[in-house]
């Protein structure tokens, strides 16, 4: 593995509360459980490392309480920083409410993470044997937005993955159309994938349990997913999208790289938490059992 993954998304703090139901309107309720955890892109980048790869965050991360979080847990799993904390804000905070019925409620305070500035990211020199992660929630923050848009298209042949993310049809199409004329590969579930419409000539489109469906220039390939018993589905699409990327760095092809990574996401799902993917090890131990 030569190249590195070099993620341009965003870490936020995860403020996490189990709540009974939803509190009505100007009303309160008690939280059965609280935790602060880091959130966002770590997911991504945290799976990625723990399959070997090289990872380096190029988003913005700030000073405070929630930027300190931020990076210890980035520095525990490998993680280099592009960058140094940018002083004048903290790095921002999701609550998240989750009902008895595992629905789950957020409401996203902006940190220092929407402040991806293109002087930052003029200094992130990638190379042709990098993947350069983009996120679609990074559209939805005008900085990073212009930030990407400018930078993107000056990169020296590294391949640029994308993933769309819930939100990507709250973004302007126009800014969409510029940022996939620059995307190599696509990694997207079902729905987002209705939302793009046209997909770049490589798309791995994730389908839950059933695994994912890979897009080689027309040519499309059924991947299976692996049974499992699933208590907690949280971020499932961020371990499959950065074991996908590991994969890619390691010089797999997308097939092969789509069956680890839908044994990832299989594994990642029988351990609550949002940042439980496995390491390459029990990747290798899951795949064998299945042949």
């Amino acid at each position: 593995m030569t190249g590195r993954l070099v993620h341009t998304g965003q870490v936020v703090v995860d403020l996490v509360m189990a709540v009974p139901a939803l509190p009505p309107l100007g009303g309160d309720v008690l939280a059965s459980s609280t935790n602060l955890v880091p959130g966002g892109g770590f997911n991504v980048m945290a799976a990625a490392a723990r399959s070997g790869a090289r990872v380096l965050y190029a988003g913005s991360h700030g000073t405070g309480g929630f930027g300190d979080l931020a990076r210890a847990a980035l520095t525990a799993e490998g993680v280099e920083l592009a960058h140094e904390p940018t002083s004048e804000v903290d790095t921002g905070v999701v609550v998240v409410l989750v009902d008895a019925t595992g629905e789950r409620t957020f409401a996203t305070g902006t940190g220092a993470e929407g402040r991806l500035r293109a002087e930052l990211l003029d200094r992130v020199l990638p190379k042709k044997d990098d993947v350069v992660y983009v996120s679609g929630y990074s559209l939805l923050h005008e900085i990073n937005r212009a930030a990407l848009l400018e930078w993107l298209p000056r990169l020296p042949g590294s391949r640029i993955l994308f993933d769309p993310g819930p939100l990507i049809a709250d973004v302007n199409p126009g800014d969409l159309r510029e940022i996939l004329s620059t995307v190599d590969i696509v990694s997207c579930n079902a729905r987002e994938a209705d939302v793009l419409g046209e997909l770049p000539p490589i798309a791995v489109v994730r389908d839950g349990a059933k695994g994912c469906r890979v897009n080689e220039n027309g040519r499309f390939t059924d991947v299976p997913g692996f049974p499992v018993d699933a208590v907690d589905t949280t971020g499932a699409g961020d371990t499959h999208c950065g074991v996908l990327a590991a994969e890619l760095l390691c010089g797999s092809t997308v097939l092969d790289a789509a069956v680890r990574a839908n044994a990832a996401a299989a594994l990642s799902v029988t351990r609550r938490g949002p940042a439980t993917s496995p390491c390459r090890a029990e990747i290798d131990q899951l795949v064998e059992a299945m042949r």
